[in-house]
């Protein structure tokens, strides 16, 4: 037996009851200081961690597992870690560019008022069906939205509800997006089989989210046309208003739909930002490097549209990148002492119907995402865990990689800590308490997953009677 083995092999055993209480006392920490006490995520999550590396030590696992497991939980985040600073860069370039103010500026002119938010989720959808990344469609058109929202005094919240709900359903349907491929992978099916269980709740999601938008959106038709003409002459005068401004946007979907990873196709499109502003407003070096590190600072003359577009940069990404690293060491450390695959094996003994698996696969997918924080996790972990008992009831694999899609990625997004959360937060500047009760696709899609899969398993069991 090798020493590897060995120390594995004498790591203490974590039951199910041990690992709930476990996770109960992690809830009561986050919840009474993020609710009650109104505290940002990082330090109730730095507490957790500190205080479940304490347990760890405790209950025998020994230094080497504790850091080993917060290492572990880290590592799958270190990709978004690096994207969350590239989008900072691209926010910045992409307005010294004027690619956001021409977005805006044109967006003033097209999109009715009273349309507002349903145009917002249908533009959001396509955009995150052509490019398969909710990520890329948040820090695009997202931000270009919120800034004509907020300048029409629509609840911001509402604005970014709307973003995040179009764009993870164009990510949860798109044949290019990552978690849809990841979720037919692990079901071992065909990705297009896979998208089209995604109809039987996706699409009327989507329907229920779209005449949401629409009624909300009806109280925003009294915005005054003068303050829209207002801000279209201030972004005139203030910035580059052209449709080649917009070129940085196309690279950024044909690099997306050439399937170019997000970190060099991020970098590419700051570049040729970069370029494309120099051309227009040659600036010093000094001055460029200071946008990319601390944001871009707007001159126009209006205060309001000054505090719209002066953001972005390395450094405005930085608290996000803590409270990522403090929820992935969290779920790291959960998942080194056992503490989730423990709770996932109990789950597994409740489950004696085709709507109970559903709603235990759901259910894993939920805890994943809340003590785990990574999309990817969400669906790896009950997806590896449930398969078996999925095909033990000889049930299609759409049904399995339905609700991985459903209740692990697109849930992620509404998440305060999750990495989706902490990106659309960070990116749209704005807590994610505000947009998460307005997120209703992501609210919405669950639920309609588990009500299928209850429906699905009683027309099951009457077809076997």
């Amino acid at each position: 037996m090798t020493l590897m083995a060995k120390k594995e092999r004498e790591k203490p055993h974590v039951g199910i009851l041990e690992s709930l209480l476990v996770v109960i006392c992690i809830l009561i920490i986050l919840g009474y200081l993020i609710i009650f006490k109104s505290q940002s995520p990082q330090v109730p999550l730095l507490v957790s961690v500190i205080v479940l590396m304490l347990y760890g030590f405790i209950r025998g696992f020994g230094w080497d597992n504790v850091m080993s497991g917060i290492e572990e939980g880290i590592k799958p985040g270190v990709i978004p870690l690096v994207i969350f600073l590239m989008i900072g860069v691209l926010i910045s370039t992409w307005i010294y560019s004027s690619t956001i103010p021409t977005i805006m500026y044109f967006g003033f002119k097209i999109i009715s008022v009273k349309f507002f938010l349903p145009t917002v989720f249908i533009v959001c959808s396509l955009v995150g069906l052509t490019c398969g990344s909710s990520f890329t469609t948040v820090s695009t058109m997202g931000i270009a939205f919120m800034g004509i929202g907020v300048a029409l005094k629509i609840n911001p919240g509402l604005i970014a509800g709307a973003i995040v709900s179009g764009a993870f359903f164009g990510a949860n349907t798109s044949p290019l997006s990552g978690t849809t491929n990841l979720a037919a992978g692990v079901g071992e099916i065909d990705l297009y089989d896979h998208i089209k269980s995604l109809l039987w709740t996706d699409v009327p999601a989507w329907i229920i989210s779209l005449i949401l938008f629409s009624i909300m959106g009806m109280e925003h038709s009294n915005a005054s046309l003068k303050t829209i003409d207002v801000m279209t002459s201030e972004l005139q005068h203030g910035f580059w208003i052209s449709w080649w401004t917009v070129l940085p946007v196309l690279l950024l979907l044909v690099m997306a739909w050439l399937k170019v990873p997000a970190v060099p196709s991020l970098a590419f499109g700051s570049f040729f930002a970069v370029i494309i502003g120099w051309l227009h407003n040659p600036i010093k070096l000094n001055t460029l490097a200071n946008y990319i590190m601390n944001g871009y600072i707007a001159h126009t003359g209006s205060k309001s549209m000054n505090e719209l577009l002066s953001k972005g940069g390395i450094s405005s990404m930085l608290s996000s990148l803590a409270l990522i690293i403090f929820a992935l060491a969290l779920g790291g450390l959960l998942i080194k002492f056992n503490v989730i695959g423990a709770l996932i094996d109990g789950m597994e003994k409740f489950v004696n119907s085709v709507g109970r698996l559903v709603l235990a696969t759901a259910i894993t997918c939920f805890g994943v995402n809340f003590l785990v924080g990574e999309q990817y996790l969400s669906v790896i972990l009950p997806g590896e865990s449930f398969k078996k008992s999925f095909e033990k009831m000889h049930l299609p694999a759409t049904y399995l990689t339905r609700v991985l899609n459903d209740a692990g990625a697109a849930v992620n997004s509404i998440i305060p800590w999750s990495v989706s959360g902490v990106f659309i937060s960070g990116t749209l500047q704005i807590s994610p308490f505000k947009y998460i009760p307005y997120s209703f696709f992501p609210i919405t899609v669950p639920i309609l997953t588990i009500i299928v899969g209850f429906i699905l398993g009683h027309r099951t069991r009457s077809v076997s009677r």
